[in-house]
């Protein structure tokens, strides 16, 4: 192995793009606007994600606009912007733009889609309505969750620091990870806690499945006759980094 690298990512294009919108959409429209001046939580309560809302009133938008909003804790869009900074970058750089993007925004709308078939099953099982079916969602967790799955099958033997103490493979770290959420899922239920641990879970699963159909249309392609692009791209899931590249460690 080489000599161990402690280095900062340079923060791609599109990732600081959504960070200066998620944390200026935190600050100035919630922070400021909502609890500062307007009587009521108007900007939450009609771009989180609320199952009630979206199927009654048909606020369709909102299992977009929900990742895009944070709870009042500072901490909650800290980490999300963090993480989406550290592990986002080097996908961006490896897939190009238009492709985490597209990447990103499909795994937040996929998570809050999960997370409500959850809520509906709970209801149908419990056969009363949840209490959560009228709780707003919201954060960027969900489409963090996919880039930390995309992370962990590309950079499978980057060594991360679980907690800041343990090193460990990312691929390992993104299984602990998933494996928490799994455990406190079913330990509380979807409407347990103030976490939206299913929508966490929706990221990891929409992330996963897009890769794999993506992938087998991209080798699809190359096997009809567009062997050079479909042969680039097939780097989305398979971890051939070269052997130059060194392990990065995050604290």
């Amino acid at each position: 192995m080489g000599q161990v690298q402690f280095q900062v990512v340079r923060i791609s294009p599109w990732v600081k793009r959504l960070i200066i919108i998620n944390v200026g959409i935190w600050f100035l429209l919630q922070t400021l606007l909502e609890n500062l001046i307007l009587p009521e939580p108007y900007i939450t309560e009609f771009f989180s994600f609320t199952p009630r809302f979206t199927v009654e009133y048909f606020f369709v938008w909102q299992p977009f606009t929900y990742m895009f909003l944070h709870s009042a804790n500072v901490f909650h869009v800290l980490l999300n912007m963090i993480s989406l900074w550290f592990f986002g970058s080097e996908l961006e750089y490896r897939w190009g733009g238009r492709f985490f993007l597209t990447y990103y925004l499909v795994c937040g709308v996929g998570a809050a889609l999960i997370y409500f078939l959850g809520v509906v099953a709970t209801g149908l099982v419990q056969g009363a309505e949840p209490a959560v079916y009228g709780t707003p969602v919201l954060g960027a967790s969900g489409a963090v969750f996919g880039i930390l799955l995309a992370y962990g099958i590309l950079f499978g033997d980057r060594v991360i620091y679980f907690f800041g103490i343990f090193p460990m493979k990312a691929r390992y770290f993104i299984m602990i990870i998933g494996g928490i959420e799994l455990m406190t899922l079913l330990n509380s239920g979807v409407g347990g806690g103030q976490v939206a641990n299913l929508a966490h879970l929706g990221g990891l699963i929409t992330g996963y499945f897009y890769l794999l159909f993506w992938t087998r249309w991209q080798q699809s392609r190359w096997r009809g006759g567009k062997g050079g692009k479909g042969r680039r791209n097939l780097r989305l899931v398979v971890n051939n980094e070269d052997k130059s590249d060194e392990p990065k460690y995050w604290n």
